[in-house]
């Protein structure tokens, strides 16, 4: 193999000062480092109405007129406000509880589990879960996922029943 190296890489034509500055040059003139402090504006006395309650209560004994204004939800992150959300919770007590395992799936996948002697954390790992999932189906807390029950049956040879 044979490699040729061209030397100068610019046309004829090209004009050197048009060509890419040393390193050295660079350094020679450019020191703008100059510190940049960057401050915060402070507001402009009178523009913005005071806020403390000892500035009102004195424009109150002087005879002042003050406008007060109470903010509701001020300061959240969400559109709806919270008085609605407590009232819909209030009025619809029971429709927004999430769906658990039922008694009967809990009951068939311990008897399942304990049939085949796997511990919970055995049982865990031959479904690629965590333990704390087993767990939480035993004990009835854990909100039921299709693809994991479609697992637990492969693992345990079994059909257990749907989580209601």
């Amino acid at each position: 193999l044979k490699f040729s190296v061209q030397a100068n890489i610019f046309p004829a034509d090209f004009p050197a000062s048009h060509a890419m500055p040393s390193g050295v040059a660079l350094v020679q003139g450019s020191n703008d480092w100059a510190p940049v402090v960057w401050q915060k504006s402070v507001p402009k006395t009178g523009s913005k109405a005071s806020k403390s309650a000892s500035e009102v209560n004195a424009a109150r004994r002087v005879g002042q007129a003050v406008e007060t204004e109470k903010k509701f939800g001020g300061g959240g992150n969400s559109s709806v406000s919270m008085t609605s959300t407590a009232k819909k919770l209030d009025e619809n007590g029971e429709i927004f509880r999430h769906a658990t395992v039922s008694h009967e799936f809990k009951q068939a996948l311990q008897q399942a589990r304990l049939a085949k002697k796997v511990s919970q954390a055995a049982l865990a790992t031959a479904i690629n879960e965590k333990s704390s999932v087993i767990n939480e189906y035993e004990s009835g807390k854990a909100i039921p996922k299709g693809d994991i029950i479609n697992k637990l049956n492969r693992a345990l040879g079994v059909r257990l029943p749907k989580a209601k």
